[in-house]
């Protein structure tokens, strides 16, 4: 499959690099303030060395990427909230031209689902969106195969830099600033984390989660949430007193979505450590499946990326 890859960030830059390895090729690439476009293939060495000497990926205007010659439009860019844009409209404009998209961006089917749909139902381009939730860990495709309308619940730990702090905390008896300032220090936190820390990142992968199992329209307004920077480092003793730990636990179900930090047993399932990530599936014949891996990262998330690229090779 030819891709246009928009964005070049850690995601964006890991598909390009990755993509022969899956058997693609990549004609476009975009930043948000250049491009690059070769209908035979361009170098990702190249492209990705220009990126980091320069800080763009070519000459071209990114609007030489959109109207590209590809099968597949990568959309990589930032997620943003509210109107999901400029990623949505990156979105239908694929679609208008009988395009398939690939999702690593959460905005449009996070804040704008239900017009990705209507967009899709009228292209004969499909949109597939594994990267959104999870990075690495197969949890869309997961209730593909099961089914979507025999997972009665979905339940996990789907933020790295929450888990990672919460981690620590717990283990070292640290307050939550002090470990805060050790996460940004390592990489594994953003300068600015709210997004992460205040469960907002969960809460768009369980808005996306709750799309797919009950396919009608929910946003980030639809969600019950509430974040671990108020968390005193004395609940986590206490949890630990009694066997137990706190994760920030995302939940899907009876038609609802909520985010917050939960008690679990402290050697139970959900209690996985650093920046781990995991999904759980309450189904109705198979049981409960539990999936777990690294839910952020380039080359895992573009794993998933091109998961994606692969399902739609094969249709």
């Amino acid at each position: 499959m030819r891709l246009a890859v928009l964005g070049a960030g850690a995601v964006g830059t890991s598909v390009v690099e990755l993509a022969g390895d899956y058997g693609h090729e990549v004609v476009a690439v975009a930043d948000s303030s250049s491009a690059v476009v070769d209908s035979s293939g361009i170098d990702p060495e190249t492209v990705i060395a220009r990126k980091a000497d320069g800080g763009s990926v070519g000459s071209e205007d990114p609007e030489a990427a959109l109207a590209a010659d590809y099968d597949v439009l990568v959309e990589a860019t930032p997620t943003t909230l509210g109107d999901a844009e400029p990623g949505f409209s990156h979105v239908t404009r694929a679609l208008d031209r009988d395009r398939h998209v690939v999702l690593a961006n959460k905005g449009p089917v996070a804040e704008r689902y239900g017009d990705v749909q209507a967009a899709a139902r009228d292209s004969d381009g499909s949109v597939l969106f594994e990267a959104t939730v999870g990075g690495a860990i197969p949890a869309l495709s997961t209730i593909d195969d099961v089914g979507a309308d025999h997972v009665t619940a979905v339940r996990g730990v789907l933020n790295g830099t929450a888990n990672f702090i919460l981690t620590r905390m717990a283990a070292e008896g640290l307050g939550y600033e002090h470990v805060l300032a050790e996460a940004q220090d390592l990489g594994v936190a953003e300068a600015d984390p709210t997004f992460d820390v205040e469960g907002t990142d969960a809460a768009l992968k369980c808005v996306i989660l709750a799309n797919v199992l009950y396919d009608r329209e929910y946003t980030l307004a639809d969600a019950e949430v509430s974040g671990i920077a108020d968390l005193p480092g004395s609940a986590l003793d206490l949890a630990t007193e009694d066997g137990r730990t706190v994760r920030l636990i995302g939940e899907v179900a009876d038609g609802e979505v909520r985010v917050g930090p939960r008690l679990v047993p402290e050697s139970g399932t959900l209690a996985v450590t650093g920046t781990r990530n995991i999904v759980q599936l309450d189904t109705e014949h198979a049981g409960r499946l539990n999936i777990s891996g690294r839910g952020a990262g380039g080359p895992e998330t573009a794993s998933a990326v091109l998961a994606d690229v692969g399902r739609l090779a094969r249709r």
